[in-house]
């Protein structure tokens, strides 16, 4: 039974292509590129604010990752309505 269910999920990928659409390997390089714009801006702000790079450098480790798990999702929902396409 369990293998019958995972030939099933082979066999039907969960991510459906439509010319609308974007795989989401795309919306994870939109991502990482945007943060990386974003830290470097975060990263300046927090030196201005604090005067020293290592705590500058802790906010905006965490920044980058926190920012980058949430546009994805954040864009992986926007790309499920249809509204605006």
């Amino acid at each position: 039974m369990i293998a019958q269910m995972l030939l099933k999920s082979k066999e039907k990928s969960t991510y459906q292509e439509d010319a609308t659409g974007e795989k989401p390997i795309r919306s994870v390089a939109k991502a990482l590129s945007w943060r990386v714009v974003g830290t470097l801006d975060t990263l300046v702000v927090s030196y201005f604010l604090t005067g020293e790079m290592a705590v500058a450098a802790s906010i905006a480790s965490v920044d980058f990752l926190t920012k980058l798990v949430l546009y994805f999702f954040h864009e992986r929902f926007w790309n499920a309505i249809k509204w605006g396409k």
